[in-house]
């Protein structure tokens, strides 16, 4: 199995053929897609823009909404921010959720036609590469979207290296990844202090390894781009 990488950052237009496709946001999208997924969402709707999160909501009373806005402040209108925090200990028993951030879901919707497409994140890496080893594609790519000309992504590129290093077939310490995802830039900044839209508790629940026992997938259904739980072996 090839594996390959490609930084949302430095991307003009995806590639169009790409066998199998892990969308990798750390700090924070996908990590809150994991706590929301454990606090009982059904469903969750990436979308590109707040505006488009809004109008699937006007349609969707039931939904609630979470996101950001680029530079990690929450998105005007919305029910959550993009913060594992506010989503640890939130009832969303059997609710959808719309998600829309300006890294991680834009990676996912830059590459909606991949054969397979995942979101990633260390909360649940090992299941990941689990996932991606029963579908054995010919090539996986790591899409970093934690890379900014102020950023330098670390935190997305540990979580590539750990399920490079799982997909080989090793079995890493995954403490030296969560400890990369602290010292990247991005990380830095939850422990300053000097943001209230990024507070230090949101690095703490995101910079764990294998929490979750299953995978994120996305796929199409009815129009829409969906991320679903996918257990590995069930």
């Amino acid at each position: 199995m090839r594996t390959s990488r490609l930084y949302l950052n430095r991307l003009n237009q995806a590639p169009d053929h790409i066998d199998a496709v892990v969308v990798i946001d750390v700090l924070r999208s996908f990590s809150v897609a994991a706590y929301a997924f454990a606090a009982g969402a059904s469903v969750i709707y990436p979308v590109e823009t707040v505006s488009e999160a809004l109008f699937l909501r006007a349609a969707m009373p039931e939904a609630v909404t979470t996101g950001a806005v680029a530079g990690g402040d929450a998105a005007p209108g919305f029910d959550f921010g993009n913060s594992p925090t506010a989503l640890q200990n939130a009832d969303l028993a059997g609710r959808p959720l719309i998600q829309s951030t300006a890294a991680g879901v834009l990676g996912l919707t830059r590459f909606r036609h991949a054969r397979a497409l995942f979101a990633g994140s260390l909360l649940f890496a090992r299941a990941t590469a689990q996932a991606l080893l029963e579908l054995n594609p010919d090539e996986v790519c790591f899409v970093i979207t934690g890379e900014w000309v102020d950023r330098d992504g670390d935190e997305d590129v540990a979580c590539a290296d750990y399920l490079e290093a799982l997909l080989s077939g090793a079995n890493p310490d995954p403490a030296p990844y969560a400890a990369r995802v602290r010292d990247s830039d991005f990380g830095r900044r939850f422990l300053a202090g000097t943001n209230p839209s990024l507070p230090a508790s949101d690095l703490e629940l995101c910079a764990v390894a294998d929490q979750f026992d299953f995978a994120l997938r996305a796929e199409h259904r009815g129009g829409r781009l969906e991320l679903q739980r996918y257990r590995p072996g069930g």
